[in-house]
């Protein structure tokens, strides 16, 4: 049991309200920390703290300097990596392999290359027909973000925020969800051993609809950047108005991954079952509708099905688990309710589909890896995000079929292509509509590559360059190096 608090101007404090709600361990369903729950009011006094620390000392450092503090977190991170994989295990209730051998090290990952690219926000010159003048431009920071991030990746998503938000001299105060905010809290205790200034970064954590909207609104905040629901992130949009605050946002998805008749067979399966099942299928990007040329369809559904069932449901502590629990009981009530969605809509269940039965299980919210074939891409399981270890299987007769099926969906965040044909991968990349296609891939992430979401998935970018300038304003600068009089009055 322990306790976990909110962490605001460089310390460690419970909420104003004195607050606090219990976390629940996914695997079996024990109260395992008591979580400090902020309010409105710690959200103002976080925000107040970020913007005295970018008025004062961490806005005064130098690009250097800054770095220097990143690369040490992530050293730190790199240095109790079995303390934050379990962390990290009993928060989501992944495997704990997956927790050590994805989630913290990809996240440390990204933490030191986010302390590499510190001074990449360089502006450029700009030509203009006056000789006497010169015309340049600057990226500035914005002063205090808001970071919002979802349960799923909690720590790898909070270093999301974090670390641009931070490499590009920016404060930031970042709210984790409720159900998973273990690993965001202890994280913080890293950076104020690296050297992080007080006020830099906060952590409040609460609901959305107070914390989360409070952040959004805050006077001080001029730029959010959200991962999680598209239903939020509408939300999100209508409070930006009341100060015209910047929005970078990524959101849900419902993600094909396309096989073609001549694609290498087993690399398509597990990219199918890999592509869908990485954190037990709580992945914004998972390919959760595999798109199957008619020919070899039945092939494929049973092989995909094969593998699915072969795979261990279990204990996330145990070394051997491959896939663990659901997040929560709510995560819980909503996956096992598209399955019955799915049966009642008129999909072939081939495998999974109940919930392992067993004294193993007890307490916690386990759910078989399931898989439906013969749907439609217009019934409910192959249109809405379930967020869990469900997937679809569609045939398609030829590519523009699959191109029409792929595209045909409110989201665009991912897509997925196996095939050994040249030609065709040139088509597909260009016909796809989504911010990323892997090709005779999956789930492959680093922080160099961009991450955008098109469509109801999102309207920013993250990670790469493209998404540190996400964290910076553009200041354009002509100066008159002539001396000589201007204008016509």
């Amino acid at each position: 049991m322990r306790e976990f608090k909110l962490f605001i101007d460089g310390q460690y404090c419970d909420a104003a309200s004195g607050e606090t709600y219990n976390s629940i361990h996914p695997g079996n369903g024990e109260v395992i920390a008591t979580i400090a729950k902020a309010g409105p009011d710690d959200v103002a006094r976080a925000c107040t703290a970020a913007q005295a620390a970018f008025d004062g000392g961490w806005g005064a450092m130098t690009s250097a300097e800054r770095s220097t503090i990143l690369a040490r977190a992530a050293e730190l991170l790199l240095e109790r990596a079995e303390e934050f994989a379990q962390l990290e295990m009993a928060d989501v209730g992944k495997p704990i392999n997956e927790a050590r051998n994805i989630d913290i090290p990809v996240a440390a990952s990204y933490l030191q290359w986010y302390s590499e690219v510190t001074d990449a926000a360089a502006g450029q010159t700009i030509p203009v027909p006056d000789p006497g003048q010169v015309d340049f431009t600057l990226y500035e920071p914005y002063g205090v973000v808001g970071g919002i991030a979802p349960w799923n990746f909690p720590l790898f998503l909070g270093i999301l925020k974090i670390g641009p938000a931070l490499a590009t001299g920016n404060c930031i105060v970042l709210k984790p969800a409720s159900i998973t905010a273990m690993t965001t809290s202890a994280v913080c205790e890293l950076f104020a051993e690296a050297g992080l200034p007080a006020g830099a970064l906060n952590v409040v954590i609460g609901p959305g609809s107070t914390v989360g909207e409070a952040i959004v609104t805050d006077p001080h905040v001029r730029m959010v950047s959200f991962t999680g629901s598209t239903a939020v992130g509408r939300r999100i949009i209508e409070l930006s108005q009341h100060n015209i605050t910047n929005v970078s946002m990524e959101l849900g998805g419902k993600s094909p991954n396309i096989i073609f008749a001549d694609a290498d067979f087993d690399q398509a399966v597990a990219g199918a079952v890999f592509g869908v099942l990485l954190n037990n299928g709580q992945n914004c990007i998972a390919g959760t509708r595999v798109l199957v040329e008619k020919p070899i369809y039945d092939d494929v559904v049973a092989a995909v099905a094969d593998k699915m069932a072969s795979l261990k449901v279990g204990n996330p502590a145990d070394e051997s688990t491959q896939l663990g629990a659901i997040v929560s009981q709510q995560q819980f009530d909503t996956v096992t309710g598209y399955i019955e969605i799915g049966k009642s809509e008129g999909a072939r269940l081939v495998c999974g589909g109940s919930v392992p039965g067993g004294p193993e299980f007890a307490g916690g919210f386990y759910v078989q890896p399931t898989l439906f074939a013969d749907v439609t891409n217009e019934m409910r399981v192959a249109r809405e995000e379930i967020f869990g270890p469900v997937l679809v299987a569609i045939p398609f007769e030829d590519e523009a079929d699959a191109i029409r099926i792929a595209n045909d969906t409110d989201y665009g965040l991912g897509s997925g292509v196996f095939t050994t044909n040249a030609d065709r991968i040139q088509r597909m990349v260009r016909a796809l509509k989504s911010g990323t296609v892997y090709v005779n891939c999956y789930n492959a992430v680093y922080p160099q590559s961009p991450f955008p979401g098109w469509r109801q998935s999102g309207n920013g970018v993250e990670r790469g360059m493209a998404g540190l300038f996400t964290y910076v304003r553009i200041k354009n600068v002509i100066q008159d190096l002539s001396g000589q009089p201007i204008g016509w009055f």
